[in-house]
């Protein structure tokens, strides 16, 4: 096991500018408790036994049912074997069964794996073997389980548990999806490795409890967390109990108004994401909220559903909250019942945010984090004076952020100036599983380097200008394509934009810029051109533009720039 850097102890007297403007309501010097992940529901399930957990297509179950299951399902997985350290997979969309093997795993000693539904075959492959998964957890839908079907047949994954999807729909919702969606429905049993295959029913005995694990939060790993590998080889971020905890904690500190017991958070975000593994599903089990998930969100029934149900929190990504104050109807949906939605896994452009308060009337605020991070490093104030435009926010309770320099990330930047954003503080990651060089060179001292280039104003507000894999060198200046994207934005018939670096003979680099217009708009190249032609330097304007009807979006919904330059790639090779 890889170990980082050992942690050096928060300075008290430290001048950490972000106090000047720190929320008054929340303690940045505060203790932050740890333990283990499962005691988030234990705690829930005991204090409020009867408040609904989840809502899932209208079924509603209670924490203490919930709880009971969690139980059933840790004693089962240790009838199968399952142990201290054992890696239990989790191949599932946005559903009940999610909660449930992600706490059971925990609970009976093991380290879960989360996965990407839409991976292929080999990507799931090279994850299995990688992190040495002997366990999936899947549901009884074709789609899900022909992909572990062929995991199981070509003996890469030794053994999976197949969950029913039916049994979590609520009785009439059940008996037509049996009926009318059968061709959906896997038959596991007729498979040639049904001798691999556990079904749930076998595993869950009604009152069954585990046998009780001894947890170290702080050494035991309770999640391997697969980075997206957009950069090279996917790598698991281990993440400890206490990792997560702490983190959950983090995000109820700065939230203190919501009420235990009391709230709704949306779960439009898939849970094998590390943001909505943080910020929807510890977040809401710790808060004893009701969950409301959507194991597959489309816009109108989503919104139908918040209308419907009226959650109180809504985290999510920006192209969501573009794509909701860009709906044509949105006025005659009722969004009220929304106390703020958190915006994070990208940047979110000033445009999007003012139009998206505008439109709804709810507050959008903003974050930042990363998979190494479990994953909430910043946020911005959620009451008091609106922070400065673009910013991420402030350092977390217990967070330090340091600005690097970018040819040497061993000295400090001065005030005001870009630098690699480096952080420290209880949620950051102990190490890549099986990789110690790239954990050595992913922290220097004993901060976390994130590849982000930032800036700090005078009161400790953050700012991301860019990545640094996404950085432009043109004409030997640097060119940021976050900056180019936000000036796009502010073009009334601009949807989305997604800017990446092109090869040119004489600059090396130029910007390219592909853009999706809001429906019912007409813009032509000149148009943009002329819009940009007062807001970027002539280095920065792009030296192509390409209306696209759609730009490619990664699982979570965030805008992606992979695709667009393997295409560039290809066609100029081509």
């Amino acid at each position: 096991m890889t170990e980082m850097a050992p942690s050096t102890p928060i300075d008290s007297a430290a001048p950490h500018p972000w106090l000047r403007r720190y929320p008054s309501n929340v303690d940045w010097f505060a203790e932050i408790p740890d333990g283990p992940v499962f005691s988030l529901l234990d705690d829930a399930v005991r204090a409020y036994p009867k408040r609904p957990c989840t809502n899932f297509f209208g079924r509603i179950t209670s924490y203490a049912e919930l709880g009971a299951t969690v139980d059933a399902a840790a004693a089962g997985l240790q009838r199968l074997g399952v142990r201290k350290g054992t890696k239990v997979g989790l191949f599932l969309p946005n559903s009940p069964t999610f909660i449930v093997y992600y706490y059971a795993a925990l609970k009976a000693g093991a380290t879960v794996v989360n996965y990407n539904p839409l991976y292929t075959v080999e990507e799931l492959a090279f994850q299995v073997k990688d992190s040495e998964t002997e366990i999936m957890v899947t549901l009884d839908l074709q789609m899900l389980f022909e992909k572990v079907d062929a995991l199981l047949t070509k003996g890469v994954l030794p053994r999976a548990i197949v969950c029913s999807f039916a049994k979590l729909l609520p009785s009439p919702k059940s008996t037509l999806f049996k009926l009318f969606k059968r061709r959906q429905i896997a038959k596991p049993k007729a498979s040639a490795a049904a001798q691999h295959i556990v079904l749930e029913s076998a595993m869950l005995v009604k009152g069954a409890k585990p046998t009780p694990v001894a947890i170290d939060p702080d050494q035991d790993i309770a999640v391997l967390q697969y980075t997206g590998g957009t950069t090279g080889t996917p790598k698991g971020a281990m993440l400890t109990h206490a990792n997560l905890t702490r983190n959950t904690r983090q995000v109820m500190m700065w939230a203190p108004d919501l009420g235990q017991g009391q709230e709704r958070v949306m779960g439009v975000l898939p849970f094998f994401h590390v943001f909505a593994m943080t910020v929807v599903m510890n977040f809401g089990i710790a808060k004893a909220a009701e969950i409301v998930m959507m194991p597959r969100f489309t816009l109108d029934e989503g919104l139908v559903l918040i209308a419907k149900v009226k959650p109180t929190i809504m985290p999510g990504v920006p192209t969501l909250f573009n794509a909701i104050q860009n709906h044509p109807k949105i006025k005659t949906y009722d969004l009220t019942s929304l106390k703020f939605c958190l915006s994070g896994g990208a940047p979110l452009p000033l445009e999007v945010k003012q139009k998206f308060e505008a439109t709804t009337g709810c507050k959008l605020v903003e974050g930042y984090g990363l998979s190494e991070a479990s994953p909430v490093v910043t946020c911005n104030p959620i009451e008091g004076t609106p922070p400065p435009p673009g910013s991420i926010g402030l350092p977390l309770p217990g967070t330090i952020v340091s600005l690097r320099n970018l040819g040497d990330p061993t000295l400090p930047v001065a005030p005001g100036e870009r630098g690699e954003l480096c952080i420290k503080g209880p949620q950051v990651m102990r190490g890549y599983w099986k990789k110690p060089e790239e954990t050595a060179n992913q922290f220097v001292g004993d901060f976390l380097r994130t590849g982000d280039v930032a800036i700090m104003d005078e009161n400790g507000f953050f700012q991301i200008v860019d990545r640094i894999k996404d950085l432009i060198i043109c004409s030997g200046y640097n060119v940021y394509p976050r900056r180019v994207e936000e000036a796009i934005y502010e073009h009334p018939a601009v949807e989305e934009v997604t800017v990446i670096g092109i090869p040119d003979k004489n600059k090396g680099e130029a910007p390219k810029a592909f853009i999706k217009l809001k429906a019912g708009h007409t813009a032509t190249e000149d148009d943009i051109r002329r819009h940009l032609t007062p807001k970027l330097s002539k280095i920065e304007m792009p030296a192509a533009i390409e209306f696209r009807d759609s730009l490619p979006k990664t699982m979570i919904g965030k805008l992606s720039k992979k695709e667009l330059k393997a295409e560039e790639l290809q066609n100029r090779s081509g």
